[in-house]
C-alpha cells in the first residue's frame, strides 16, 4: 500500500527551512511530489524561479509570500498556487515556525538569483 508514514519522511534542510519529503520518485512516485515544509520564525527565504507549478497549503502559522514582485500575507488554511515560470519567495517574519504542505510535479527545478539552477532532492 502507498501509505507514507510520518516517521518515514526523508528530511532535508535548505535556506533555514526543513523539508519532510513523503512523495517523490525516490519513494515510487512517477508524477507528483509532496512534502511538509517547516519555516522557522525570522527566516527570510531566497526568491527563485520555478519551472513547474506548485501548490502551497499553509497548515500552521503565518508567512509572507512574494510572487512575481507582489508580496502578500498568508494564514493557516490559505492556499497559494505558484504558476510555472513565476519568481517566488517565502518569508516568515513571525517568531513561530510555520508549516505548509507543498505539492508539485516530478523534476521541478528552481533558478536562484545568481542564475544557478537547483533540482531539490525532494523532487527527484
Amino acid at each position: 500500500m502507498a501509505i507514507h508514514r510520518r516517521d518515514e519522511a526523508v528530511v532535508h534542510r535548505l535556506h533555514g527551512s526543513v523539508f519532510h519529503s513523503y512523495v517523490a520518485p525516490a519513494t515510487g512516485s512517477t508524477e507528483l511530489c509532496a512534502w511538509r515544509l517547516e519555516i522557522a520564525g525570522g527566516v527570510e527565504g531566497l526568491t527563485h524561479r520555478v519551472d513547474r507549478e506548485e501548490v502551497f497549503l499553509l497548515l500552521a502559522g503565518q508567512i509572507r509570500v512574494s510572487l512575481d514582485g507582489v508580496s502578500e500575507g498568508m494564514a493557516a488554511g490559505d492556499v497559494l498556487r505558484v504558476p510555472a515560470g513565476s519568481v517566488f519567495g517565502v518569508d516568515n517574519p513571525s517568531t513561530e515556525t510555520a508549516q505548509a504542505w507543498v505539492t508539485t510535479s516530478v523534476g521541478l527545478t528552481a533558478t536562484l538569483p545568481d542564475g544557478s539552477v537547483i533540482s531539490p532532492p525532494w523532487v527527484r
